[in-house]
Formats: structure tokens, sequence, C-alpha cells
């Protein structure tokens, strides 16, 4: 995928959020994409990571030293804010409120997954809408095909890693056959499409 075709594919768009679920494989792809984001990034960036039950999350510990901008677990009834990285805790499903406010339940798992990327994904679109965009990598499920699915019906802009490159491609083949997304891309193409995002 050439850069032109991003170009085009954020061409008209005003991004004020990015979510990103993985499974398998999903940290080291992360700390491909990740790490260069410039302090004054003009997303709030969400990543649903599935987590072993009963293990806890250190996520937002292993990214903090790694970033320019604010990493930390989202917390119940915390407002979005751009420029910063939040991660879903463990044993509890993350969602997005209409007022671009976190919530967090126990309700009962999604694709054997608490938290569940479809989970945040689904709630994010209907809070975003067209200025939201959703990112699927590698993992060994189905979880996520349905949430990047509600993103692109709610006219959000929708991303798969490429399978071939997926350390496990079960998760974005199933995003692929779900839906069409908008783009597929290389986890570089990835990398190169949040730094074009515009910044604040």
């Amino acid at each position: 995928m050439s850069t032109p075709a991003i170009m085009a594919a954020l061409a008209g768009r005003s991004l004020e959020a990015v979510v990103i679920g993985a499974s398998a494989g999903g940290v080291s792809a992360l700390l491909r994409l990740l790490p260069d984001l410039p302090a004054d990034y003009g997303c709030a960036v969400v990543v649903v990571m599935h987590i072993p039950e009963g293990r806890q999350s250190n996520l937002a510990g292993v990214f903090q030293h790694r970033m320019k901008l604010p990493v930390h677990e989202a917390r119940d009834k915390e407002e979005l804010s751009s420029g910063t990285l939040y991660f879903a805790g463990s044993g509890y499903h993350l969602s997005v409120e209409r007022d671009r406010i976190f919530s967090l339940s126990c309700e009962e798992r999604v694709n054997f997954s608490r938290p569940a990327i479809d989970y945040l994904m689904e709630s994010a679109a209907d809070a975003y809408g067209p200025a939201l965009l959703g990112i699927l990598l590698t993992g060994a499920n189905n979880d996520g095909a349905a949430g990047l699915a509600a993103i692109g019906m709610a006219g959000g802009l929708t991303v798969v890693q490429s399978p071939a490159e997926a350390e496990q491609p079960t998760m974005p083949l199933e995003a692929i056959r779900l839906r069409a997304p908008d783009l597929i891309l290389s986890l570089d193409d990835i990398h190169s499409l949040l730094l074009m995002l515009e910044t604040k």
C-alpha cells in the first residue's frame, strides 16, 4: 500500500480518536506502531489487548517509558483527552459513552474475552462516528471483526493489519471477511498513517 493511497483515505477526514484492537502477537505490533507518536498528538488513542483471566495488565507501564505522550489505564467516568494513550485494564469491558467518557463494566465476555475489542469499538463508533479510526491487528480469534464493521458503518476509517504479516492472521482475516476495511496495511504503513494524522 502506497502513501498516496493512505493520503487518499485520509482526505477530507477530521479524526478525533483512534481505537486499536489486538490479541496474540499484539504487544510486539504495538511497540512498532506507537512509541514515535508526538507529545502533541491530536487524537486520543485507546487500545484493547486480550489479557489472560486473572492476570493484571501491565501494558500502561510497559509503554509509559517508551512514549512522549501520557499513558495510563482507562478509568471509569474519565473523559477522553487528545494526546493521551489509554489501555483497557483487565477484568472489565471498556466502552466509550456518547459524551466521550469511559465506562467500565463486568458484563458477560464477548468472544470469550473481557475486555473485548468489539465492546470498545462498537461503543466508540456510536460516540465518534466519522471522526473515528479503527485499527485491528494480529490475533487468533474473531474479536474485533464486528466492532471494526460497526466503525465502518458509522462512517469511520477502518484499517486491518495485512494477514500475511500478522503473527496470528485469524483476527485480520475475519474482519476482512465480515466487511471490507478501507485499508489493509503492513505495520510500517499503519505507523505512517498514524503519524500522518493531523496534530494539534
